[in-house]
């Protein structure tokens, strides 16, 4: 069944412990989100919930709150924890663990967060003592279960969180053995931004008669956030970061790269012009990764230079931007990207860049969202959108009430980031914009010709220079009495294989008495 949007109630209203009340006024907040307010009630109920909120909706506090209220009676036993909760990503982890920690400040909890990257003592302790709450990322969780270190038959509340990035990241298979493994469980949560048909599969096999709450379209990009398209040749992405840094005053942002790679090199081009940033990717440990959001998350840092692997899950507030260098390989990355701005009813910013061999990325993104992005040029300091480019706002999201709890709910509609021509009545296929129609490239200097480099070759010119060094070393060859066989070893002819020119270096004469001590040696 699947719930309708009603009016949003006050915590008070929901039924939760006084010392959770208690903890949600002292964070500062009075009434839920929407799927908070309409998870709560089912989850107090005990009943199997299946949840689709896109980032930034609140859904973390959603099931953490009414978990806190049901853990607060009862007591864990040693190796058995009483729940547990999957997540993809060490960070939604450790975000998940600061939301018990903020709301379960006055309840008598014990909670253990079992990730990779860091030392396996202080949990074995944890555990050895008994936990309430278990958080853990699948592979680490189902190693410990292999050791023998965790026991899995006390487990009464199973939660499945961003089940669609469990699928991005290959970890479906380890969901569905943890699952299996969870025999004496009374209630299974699953909550996903995204509803691909593998997600809907794991639901039907493991949820029972689930409450189904949506409290937005799937994967739609949040009201309040102001998404522009960048076109621009590949060599001028870092010129157009530095672009929206100066004229846009971009004073903090996070910048995602597809590629690992392209996160150390952007990293150190920004820190070589003085601007104060840091990258997170995969390959680095989790202190590491940690130490640089906590630093982020400070102020210490102004610039977070990030894979996917910050895309879900990070919870910064004052958000004020965020730059795609790359279009998403997926398109549901893009969504869960710019989630990252525009959190706490604030404004954001979201920038794409996107050359033209991103046309079918792109394509799969507008059609997630629900139309094209509006083009904007980084280089100027006004958007700038073509004559006859159709331009569409982008999807609203269901507005949320203020003073909202956790990851805090969408705000006002955002203002259009530039106004849109009418749209012709069948589109079709993506149109490719002209090169009349897109912003003229600002093109990098080329660099100076070294003079005293000796000029190419063609390919024809350098078979016949080849032949004719071939020619000349066998005739001295002949005078000064080469030994039989070398012409045999080195080939019958020239060969060339290294593209339009041979370099001048391999055509250059070698004394044969250089070849015979070679050979000798």
């Amino acid at each position: 069944m699947t719930q309708d949007i009603e009016a949003v109630p006050e915590f008070a209203d929901l039924g939760l412990r006084d010392e959770v009340a208690k903890a949600i006024r002292d964070a500062g907040y009075t009434r839920p989100t929407p799927i908070q307010a309409q998870a709560i009630p089912h989850i107090l109920a005990k009943q199997d919930l299946l949840g689709i909120a896109q980032t930034g909706t609140g859904k973390t506090a959603a099931f953490v709150l009414p978990m806190i209220h049901q853990l607060a009676s009862g007591r864990a036993r040693a190796r058995m924890p009483r729940s547990i909760i999957l997540s993809p990503t060490r960070e939604l982890a450790a975000q998940t663990a600061d939301n018990f920690e903020k709301y379960g400040k006055y309840v008598k909890l014990t909670m253990a967060l079992i990730i990779g990257g860091v030392g396996m003592g202080d949990q074995e302790k944890l555990l050895d003592r008994g936990v309430d709450v278990l958080i853990a990322t699948p592979g680490r969780l189902l190693d410990w279960f292999e050791r023998g270190k965790i026991l899995l038959g006390g487990v009464s509340i199973f939660v499945i969180d961003e089940a669609d990035r469990m699928l991005d990241m290959g970890f479906i298979p380890d969901v569905e053995k943890i699952a299996g493994l969870l025999t004496r469980r009374e209630q299974t949560l699953l909550f996903s931004a995204t509803m691909p048909k593998e997600v809907r599969r794991l639901a039907e096999r493991f949820l029972t008669d689930p409450v189904e709450v949506a409290v937005s379209p799937p994967a739609t990009t949040v009201a309040n956030i102001e998404s522009v398209l960048c076109r621009m040749a590949p060599t001028r992405k870092m010129d157009a970061v530095e672009a929206l840094i100066r004229q846009h005053e971009v004073a903090k942002a996070i910048v995602f790269c597809n590629r690992k790679r392209d996160v150390g090199t952007v990293t150190r081009k920004l820190q070589k012009k003085g601007y104060n940033a840091r990258d997170i990717h995969g390959d680095l440990d989790q202190s590491q990764r940690q130490a640089t959001l906590d630093a982020f998350k400070a102020g210490e840092v102004d610039y977070l230079i990030a894979t996917d692997v910050a895309a879900r899950g990070l919870d910064i507030s004052d958000m004020p931007v965020v730059i795609n260098l790359d279009v998403p390989t997926h398109a549901d990355d893009y969504v869960h990207r710019i989630g990252r701005t525009g959190r706490a009813g604030k404004k954001g910013r979201a920038f794409t860049f996107a050359t033209d061999d991103d046309d079918k990325r792109l394509a799969k993104v507008e059609k997630l969202i629900g139309g094209p992005i509006a083009l904007f040029d980084p280089f100027q300091s006004k958007p700038h959108v073509p004559e006859g480019n159709e331009v569409l706002e982008t999807a609203a999201a269901p507005a949320a009430v203020a003073e909202t709890a956790g990851e805090a709910g969408v705000g006002a509609e955002a203002e259009a980031a530039a106004e849109a021509e009418p749209a012709p009545a069948s589109r079709g296929r993506r149109r490719r914009r002209s090169k009349a129609e897109a912003p003229a490239p600002v093109e990098a200097p080329l660099p100076a010709i070294r003079q005293d480099r000796p000029p190419s070759l063609t390919r024809t010119e350098a078979r016949a220079e080849a032949e004719r060094a071939a020619r000349a070393q066998t005739e001295r060859g002949d005078r000064r009495g080469a030994r039989p066989g070398r012409d045999d070893r080195r080939g019958d002819g020239p060969v060339i294989g290294m593209g339009d020119h041979v370099p001048s270096f391999l055509l250059r004469e070698v004394p044969i008495r250089a070849l015979a001590r070679a050979d000798e040696d």
